[in-house]
């Protein structure tokens, strides 16, 4: 699969004109496809609704395009929950998935109306002994062990934070209903960026034999079942997307197999993707403006991992693209690098790239979920505007660069900074 960039290089000098690079881009007309394709995926449930993980890209005109195509928003945290409702977000229009949750979110969120899913047991009697528990509840639900497709283990759900055991959702069922719970919703999440058409079919055969079993043992009235995100993209050009319809259909499957004799077959289901939502359809631009020649060949670029933070963090492979050189070869070693005082903000390690020169223009892919939203300030790094691609070819600002009086305002209680200088001399 060749990965193409959202922008060409004539493109990108013009932006340059007024927006100089570094920027992370967004492909609005490729995001409204998306959206389109997952709900036609799940069509067959009636009640069917995405909620869009904010975490993933938590910028407001991102969620207003979702938010106009019917996506709902997962939200986990106090400023999470501020950002959906000033964007008109509601009621049934939210999630509320946290952990270690304290008591102003939960307040916030029964406020708002959310749908509140519970992370832990214990959380029960707290949030009965604060906003109370509402009539609509979710649990997340932890299996233990190791989650494996086949013969390959997908991940370890046995050392995760997250969720009730079994018996804690049992027990938990039957006191929420105590309290006054009348519908309830279940969730889970086993695995991170799956790239496999069996992941949702598999989770949801578990969490639709546990809503089964929840029924049978608490009479518990289920209402929706969530299958949270890990549904992921491909960051490697020789691995093929996951097809949404095959993943919908295998769902489906496992609903007429397991629910629907069970008499739940009116019961909902729930997405909160984000990287599938978002990832492809965003990258960061920017530019080469140092080369060093020592023991190795080093590119070093006008940004760092304050503006994507995946490789440095978890080693994670982004693919790159040199603007105007897309056909060239890629007989050139290099390390690809930023500017922080920290030997891993490295972009690429021993990558192949073509030959790059001083003021060639990089693309870094699949930035569009997880990349901003993960940024930081470390060495006092300012992070990059964000811009959108419209549909009518258009690129409009969403969100401008941070500027060195941003990165010193958390100081405006005191005095001790009044005579910073900001110009350049």
């Amino acid at each position: 699969m060749k990965k193409t960039t959202i922008l060409n290089l004539e493109q990108v000098k013009e932006i340059e004109k007024t927006c100089p690079t570094p920027f992370h881009i967004y492909d609005e007309k490729a995001i409204r496809k998306n959206v389109r394709e997952l709900k036609e995926a799940f069509s067959w449930n009636k009640n069917y609704r995405e909620y869009f993980a904010v975490k993933a890209t938590p910028n407001p005109f991102i969620l207003k395009i979702l938010q106009e195509e019917g996506c709902g928003v997962d939200c986990s945290s106090f400023t999470e929950l501020i950002l959906s409702e000033a964007l008109g977000f509601s009621g049934s229009d939210i999630m509320f998935s946290s952990n270690v949750t304290p008591m102003e979110e939960y307040k916030k969120a029964s406020a708002l109306g959310a749908y509140i899913n519970l992370d832990d047991y214990t959380h029960i009697e707290y949030l009965a002994g604060g906003p109370g528990i509402p009539e609509t509840i979710c649990c997340r639900y932890n299996p233990g062990g190791v989650f494996e497709l086949g013969t390959d283990i997908m991940d370890n759900p046995g050392e995760s934070k997250y969720g009730f055991t079994k018996d804690q959702m049992i027990a938990g069922f039957r006191r929420l209903m105590e309290l006054g719970a009348k519908k309830f919703g279940i969730h889970s999440f086993l695995a991170s960026n799956t790239v496999s058409n069996e992941y949702y079919p598999a989770l949801a055969g578990i969490l639709f034999e546990l809503a089964v079993e929840l029924k049978e043992k608490t009479g518990a009235d289920i209402s929706f079942i969530n299958l949270s995100g890990g549904v992921g993209i491909p960051y490697t050009p020789d691995k093929e997307p996951n097809d949404i319809k095959v993943i919908g259909e295998g769902v489906r499957q496992k609903y007429e197999e397991i629910l629907v004799p069970a008499g739940l077959g009116d019961a909902a289901i729930f997405t909160e993707l984000g990287r599938y939502m978002l990832g492809p359809y965003g990258q960061l631009v920017t530019k080469c403006i140092h080369q060093k020649h020592i023991y190795k060949e080093y590119a070093g670029l006008n940004t760092c991992a304050c503006d994507l933070m995946r490789p440095a963090m978890y080693g994670s492979y982004h693919h790159i693209t040199v603007l105007g050189k897309e056909d060239a070869p890629c007989d050139h070693k290099y390390d690809v690098t930023g500017s922080l005082c920290e030997n891993n903000d490295k972009f690429a390690v021993d990558r192949m790239l073509p030959k790059i020169d001083i003021g060639d223009y990089l693309v870094i892919h699949d930035t569009g979920a997880h990349g901003y939203a993960m940024g930081y300030n470390y060495n006092g790094k300012l992070k990059s505007p964000e811009l959108l691609l419209q549909e009518d070819g258009s690129v409009k600002m969403i969100r401008r660069g941070e500027t060195p009086q941003d990165y010193f305002a958390t100081f405006d209680f005191c005095d001790i900074l009044n005579n910073i200088d900001y110009s350049v001399k």
